[in-house]
């Protein structure tokens, strides 16, 4: 059997693996082989629209309790351990020639001339010049097992033989042309547990005349979801739009409403809109003139008229004449305000895909799975799910070179 390493997916987890692993059995003097196998016509598609074409590379600080797994947080921690955000910042700054560009106030980094597609052809450019045999528009039909060893990777008319393989697949949002995510299907038929697949990152939607009646207002508001004994909460802007809502307080809770539906679920999202319920009670406490008067300070017209409604009052209900009651419920509307969710906007619009193989089944230090021999993973495939923020770059970048490196180890190992 041929020795080589197969990497199937040429996104950012997948070129990541490519380089490092080419790179690594370079360095010892190996003849083994590389090879990347990309669906789409060129790799990296999903990282040339990330960002909205300037690419939010990694975040600018750790926020390790915002990842989201069914698997215990530790072994999340352990994995991004292999590969440290402060050592990522640094590869990226020397692949791409200088300090990459802060965002303060949203805590993001961004490549130095803020183009998506220059960091995909470093990374492109990276893995070529390790060794890497890239080869484009080569979907991949089966990932399947040798007897004896190994694995058969077939593609369209034609099979590899390789000694061992990563799954870099991706999710299935934001396919490019021939992907498929069928390392889901794949790793599941090798052995693997397949935690709950569902859209994450994603707009939430609801047939509500009222809400669809304020499409395009935006504000910061803090938004929860909650399903059973699973909470998601986020502070940032909130959009309406004409099928629901978005902005990225919505999508990082997301997740909560796409599992509940996919395992049948019930689930609440509640928004709040500005200050505490003792903030706002006090400000209807006190000072002259309406009820609306005081919400206009703090919130657009149509939202505070959304609110009112919400709560049964009359804006122009003077404050000295507000009953307890009537405050009440106008405090309630304005710090848990329920949103009529009955869906997502699915894969279609979703960042990522959350779920996937279950972490305990993979070891952290070298992205090999427990279950196959030779068989690694990286990148979305994981069941792990970061916010909005560069955070899922990280994911991938870390666990892509973790098993990059790991196979090449074991296949010197092996020799």
């Amino acid at each position: 059997m041929e020795s080589n390493v197969v990497i199937v997916g040429g996104g950012a987890a997948g070129l990541l693996a490519a380089a490092s692993s080419s790179a690594r059995l370079r360095e010892a003097g190996s003849p083994a082989r590389v090879i990347l196998l990309e669906a789409a016509r060129e790799p990296g598609r999903k990282i040339l629209v990330s960002g909205g074409g300037h690419c939010n590379v990694l975040p600018a600080r750790e926020a390790r309790a915002r990842f989201v797994s069914s698997s215990p947080r530790r072994l999340v921690d352990r994995f991004l351990d292999r590969s440290p955000l402060a050592a990522q910042r640094a590869f990226f700054e020397e692949l791409l020639g200088g300090a990459l560009r802060e965002e303060p106030e949203a805590a993001k980094l961004y490549p130095p001339t803020n183009r998506a597609r220059d960091v995909r052809d470093a990374l492109v450019a990276h893995a070529r010049g390790a060794g890497v045999e890239v080869r484009p528009s080569m979907p991949v039909r089966e990932v399947s097992l040798r007897e004896g060893g190994g694995f058969d990777v077939r593609l369209d008319g034609d099979a590899l033989v390789a000694s061992h393989v990563v799954l870099a697949t991706g999710g299935r949002s934001v396919l490019a042309g021939g992907a498929d995510a069928a390392g889901f299907d794949w790793a599941a038929s090798l052995g693997h547990t397949i935690r709950t697949l569902c859209p994450a990152l994603v707009p939430l939607t609801g047939a509500s005349p009222a809400h669809a009646a304020l499409s395009g207002v935006s504000l910061e508001a803090t938004v929860t979801a909650a399903s059973g004994g699973e909470e998601a909460r986020t502070r940032g802007g909130f959009l309406f739009t004409h099928k629901g809502w978005s902005g990225p307080a919505v999508l990082d809770v997301s997740h909560v409403v796409s599992r509940a539906l996919a395992e049948g679920r019930p689930f609440v999202v509640t928004v709040s809109f500005g200050g505490s319920a003792d903030e706002w009670d006090a400000a209807l406490r006190s000072g002259a003139g309406s009820v609306l008067g005081v919400l206009r300070r703090s919130l657009p017209d149509r939202v505070s008229a959304l609110v009112l409604a919400e709560a049964g009052v009359a804006g122009a209900e003077p404050l000295h004449r507000l009953t307890r009651e009537a405050r009440r419920e106008v405090v309630r509307a304005l710090t848990a305000l329920p949103l009529p969710v009955d869906g997502t906007d699915g894969y279609r619009t979703a960042e990522v895909t959350a779920g996937g193989v279950a972490l305990e089944e993979v070891d952290p230090g070298s992205g090999a799975s427990r279950r196959v021999p030779g068989l690694f993973l990286a990148g979305e495939i994981l069941d792990v799910t970061g916010p909005i923020g560069g955070f899922n770059f990280q994911w991938a970048w870390a666990t892509g070179r973790t098993a990059g490196e790991g196979a090449a180890r074991v296949l010197l190992a092996e020799r």
